[in-house]
């Protein structure tokens, strides 16, 4: 292991397209929720236009022009215009709960789960992700994801990539912020994390947006750049 990250006592991981599959879980779910209902719908733009309003929403509540809600409520906010635009507007609303609550029910990606396996031998594992709480709970117990701690935005109420989020998971950590590296797919998380001190590991997840999109070019800053859980968890040791 590189003697830059050998002070690393615990891992924190985005969650969101790095661990669980958001898009294919969502077009897998959303085929049979339609099918069973005699409903056609073009599923993958359905999963591409909810999470494409996530950011923005985000951003919203981070610069206080919406009061602090978890990320259940903001998939909330954004459902009923999306079923308008997808011409579901006659749903119950246990129907409505039924799509919020496939956001706790994502699956992981083939190596998530050997690959935490793996590396929990040598290290914590955390995550610290905009998911609230009981979602990452809920998805953490279906999937078998063996996290030593469930951290969450909700309980900085702040999202990432503001600097709160990541200073709360030092501070309930009880680390320095060069003792934990987040992992993440996304650059722009890893550059947030690494501005406070954090060391950071990219892995990749070129199928996050489907096959049409390919992967972020890697920063060349990152400490770690991994293809998957299981090459991290060789480059780190475990």
């Amino acid at each position: 292991m590189n003697l830059t990250i050998s002070s690393v006592k615990a891992l924190t991981f985005d969650v969101f397209g790095t661990v669980v599959d958001w898009r294919g879980s969502l077009i897998r779910e959303g085929k049979q929720w339609g099918k069973t209902k005699g409903i056609q719908v073009d599923w993958p733009r359905f999963a591409d236009t909810w999470r494409n309003g996530y950011r923005p929403m985000l951003d919203r509540v981070r610069r206080g022009e919406l009061p602090w809600m978890n990320l259940d409520r903001l998939h909330r906010l954004l459902l009923d215009p999306l079923l308008s635009e997808f011409g579901m507007v006659e749903l119950s609303e246990a129907e409505k709960d039924h799509f919020i609550r496939i956001w706790h029910r994502l699956e992981p990606w083939p190596d998530s789960v050997a690959g935490l396996r793996r590396l929990r031998k040598k290290f914590m594992l955390a995550t610290l992700s905009n998911g609230n709480i009981a979602l990452l709970a809920d998805m953490a117990k279906r999937a078998r994801l063996p996290w030593d701690c469930i951290l969450s935005a909700e309980l900085a109420k702040h999202y990432k990539p503001d600097k709160e989020a990541y200073q709360m998971a030092a501070e309930l950590l009880g680390l320095a912020p060069p003792e934990i590296m987040m992992v993440a797919a996304h650059p722009n998380d890893l550059r947030a994390a690494q501005s406070l001190g954090f060391k950071a590991a990219f892995v990749a997840r070129p199928l996050e947006w489907g096959a049409h999109t390919p992967d972020p070019v890697p920063d060349s800053g990152f400490d770690v750049v991994a293809g998957d859980f299981g090459d991290l968890a060789t480059k780190l040791g475990a």
